[in-house]
């Protein structure tokens, strides 16, 4: 484990290799959750919304607002707690506590998971939605394939900020020990030089 620091970054205050930092599974992940928000609420907010023979615009799951709204709602703030993550994530190695980064990490860890319960909420209530939709409601089905991809979306969101909750896991894993190692094991007092 030679040069690799606490909670899986390397010492503080190291060069940053962005080849090195894009290869890596949490930047993969935080990217595609990017991508995958953006999918949802540009679909909804796009196509999501139709009139039916009237000036106003209804939701196209069911006719219910609460439902475009909660995409609308969870993608927008997916888009941007991504956007945060990624430059944490870029900027974790230059923070020397280990308090610090413990804190970053149980940030990252508690969002997370969150998260991966607000899309699966957001998944199945979509889908209810859009199963219950009837097609007469649709004229020449208007909207359907931005309502089957916010659905899908929604649920290959489930996937990447689950994923992205056990990395962090693993990475509190490694910061904890580096914790307990450090108040184990203090390091040794700086040692004067000997005059013979």
């Amino acid at each position: 484990m030679e040069g690799v620091g606490s909670f899986g970054a390397g010492r503080a205050g190291g060069a940053f290799d962005p080849v090195a930092f894009i290869k890596q599974p949490q930047t993969i992940l935080r990217i595609l959750s990017w991508i995958f928000s953006i999918v949802v609420f540009g679909s909804i907010v796009n196509e999501g919304y139709i009139n039916s023979g009237s000036e106003k615009l209804y939701c196209i799951f069911n006719k219910n607002d609460d439902a475009c709204s909660y995409g609308i709602t969870i993608g927008v703030m997916a888009f941007f707690a991504s956007i945060f993550f990624f430059v944490l994530d870029i900027y974790f190695p230059q923070i020397s506590s280990v308090k610090d980064r413990k804190r970053a990490v149980l940030l990252e860890m508690g969002f997370s998971g969150f998260w991966t319960f607000l899309w699966f909420v957001g998944f199945c209530f979509l889908a209810n939605q859009w199963q219950r939709t009837s097609p007469k409601e649709l004229p020449l089905n208007q909207g359907a394939d931005a309502a089957r991809a916010a659905v899908a979306f929604s649920f290959f969101s489930i996937l990447t900020w689950g994923y992205l909750c056990l990395l962090s896991l693993d990475r509190f894993k490694h910061v904890a020990f580096v914790e307990d190692t450090q108040k184990l094991f203090p390091p040794p007092p700086p040692s004067s030089p000997v005059l013979a």
